[in-house]
């Protein structure tokens, strides 16, 4: 009973993922990293009550009132994902490269401090730049013998009950044009398929990219060097792309008329959204700062382009080659709104010390269409997922010219229980810089790892698949003050 409902819950049922919005697709958009500049990644993106980075705009806008020069950045970064499945006892893994840009953007300090100027107000900043805050690259190889299910079953359990005019063209109706799905002689609309023992070789290979990245424009001021205010209104593109292959074959050859099948799926996602962020940082002394920041949801109108093909081999040379149409839909993902608590501590001239903690509730993510479609997924969403902290901590101590940077992120797990109730993500960060008055170079690396269960496709006797990642990032800053 457990493992059905699990089925029913999970959402990750990878067979139709190419052409049905879902959970996923909310969770996609509302799970953000901390990209950016090298600086910022090496403190495991946490520095909200201390500011002084363009990658602050992203996540708490008050961070532009500290600036006291006008600056200048760029932030090229390599990221590789490394994917390691096991599936029915069988593991397997595979890997991906990607070169992106992580941030890029200019900060301009205008002083007010003068003889006649008599409000308090020192400076007040405008920002202009990029952060990246996701990337979608990775690949997976999922195989193993499989005696006890088929992908097969998901398109019988589909068709049963309904006539051949009436299956999913972008799944079921091809099973059934490649003659890979039967009529079943006990009853009409029921079906059978050509793999009834099973015994057969599975594999998936899935193969994503893309990104969401937030263009952001800023505005903050320093009240007499005690409390800095700024807000961010931020433009998100997003783009996802995933192109996935299922094969089963009948490798030992103990399945009449039957030798194998492969089904693709290619699905495009793009789009662009809106949200707006306020952040505050408030400076009692000397040594202590203490940062609030809200953000908005962010309400992403997305386009989905996608098609489906089939193919199987048959016994006696007979082969069948299907191809569904080319579908497209129209609709909105709105994310969760978030809300980032920060303490920072500033120790003399030799360190930095900052702790964030951030809040998010999953379950008011949302899709929505004209008309809408999505009643059953939103209360998926609000069934399955659940409210979720994220700790930030990071530090930097200083070695004139030399910074010396550290710094772990835990992303706490969306999901309300089950096996993917511990899938928490957890950062380790490192970097050193280099700074002058007026350039400054920066490095970065980040190491995060996590595991998700998930199943390939949605069938009571399904086994589920163990997947564990494993990303890196490098990054490179290169900047000038004026």
């Amino acid at each position: 009973m457990k493992k059905q409902i699990l089925i029913t819950l999970i959402g990750l049922l990878l067979m139709f993922s190419a052409k049905s919005q879902n959970d996923i697709d909310a969770m996609r958009y509302s799970q953000i990293t901390f990209g950016g500049t090298a600086r910022f990644a090496s403190m495991a993106g946490s520095m909200g009550a201390l500011g002084g980075d363009i990658s602050t705009l992203s996540f708490n806008p008050a961070g532009i009132a500290i600036f006291k020069k006008t600056e200048l950045s760029i932030s090229p970064a390599v990221f590789s994902q490394t994917t390691s499945s096991v599936y029915n006892t069988t593991s397997s893994s595979d890997s991906k490269l990607n070169l992106n840009l992580g941030s890029i953007g200019l900060v301009a300090s205008m002083n007010l401090i003068n003889d006649k100027n008599t409000s308090g107000w020192e400076n007040i900043n405008f920002g202009f730049g990029y952060n990246r805050t996701n990337n979608f690259h990775n690949r997976m190889d999922i195989k193993s013998d499989n005696k006890s299910s088929s992908l097969l079953d998901a398109f019988v359990l589909d068709a049963n009950g309904n006539s051949p005019s009436n299956f999913d063209g972008f799944s079921t109706d091809l099973a059934w044009q490649a003659y890979l799905i039967n009529p079943d002689t006990n009853g009409t609309y029921l079906y059978n398929h050509v793999v009834p023992n099973y015994g057969i070789k599975q594999r998936k290979l899935v193969e994503t990219k893309g990104s969401t990245g937030e263009t952001v424009i800023s505005f903050g001021g320093n009240y007499k060097s005690k409390l800095y205010l700024g807000g961010t209104f931020g433009i998100v593109r997003a783009r996802y792309e995933e192109e996935s292959t299922f094969e089963e074959e009948d490798e030992k050859d103990t399945i009449a008329n039957f030798k194998s099948f492969t089904y693709g799926q290619k699905l495009a996602t793009s789009g662009n959204g809106v949200n707006l962020k306020l952040g505050a940082i408030i400076r009692p002394n000397d040594w202590l700062r203490v940062g609030l920041a809200l953000h908005t949801p962010t309400t992403l109108s997305l386009k989905d382009n996608y098609s489906s093909s089939m193919k199987s081999d048959l016994d006696n040379g007979i082969k069948y080659d299907t191809v569904s149409p080319e579908g497209s839909f129209d609709y909105r993902v709105t994310t969760p709104f978030r809300a980032i608590a920060s303490v920072g501590f500033v120790i003399k001239k030799i360190g930095l010390l900052n702790v964030d903690y951030e809040y998010t509730d999953y379950t008011y993510a949302q899709l929505h269409s004209s008309p809408n479609v999505f009643s059953d997924v939103n209360s998926l969403i609000r069934s399955k997922y659940t409210g979720a902290g994220n700790l930030r901590v990071g530090g930097e101590v200083r070695l004139d010219p030399i910074a010396i940077r550290v710094g772990y992120a835990l992303y706490g797990s969306p999901f309300k229980d089950n096996e993917n109730k511990g899938a928490n993500r957890s950062s380790y960060t490192a970097g050193i810089g280099y700074r002058q008055d007026h350039f400054f170079i920066d490095f970065a690396y980040v190491l995060t790892k996590y595991t998700e269960f998930n199943y390939l496709y949605n069938t009571p006797n399904a086994t589920i698949v163990e997947n564990s990642y494993k990303n890196s990032s490098f990054m490179l800053s290169l900047g000038v003050r004026f």
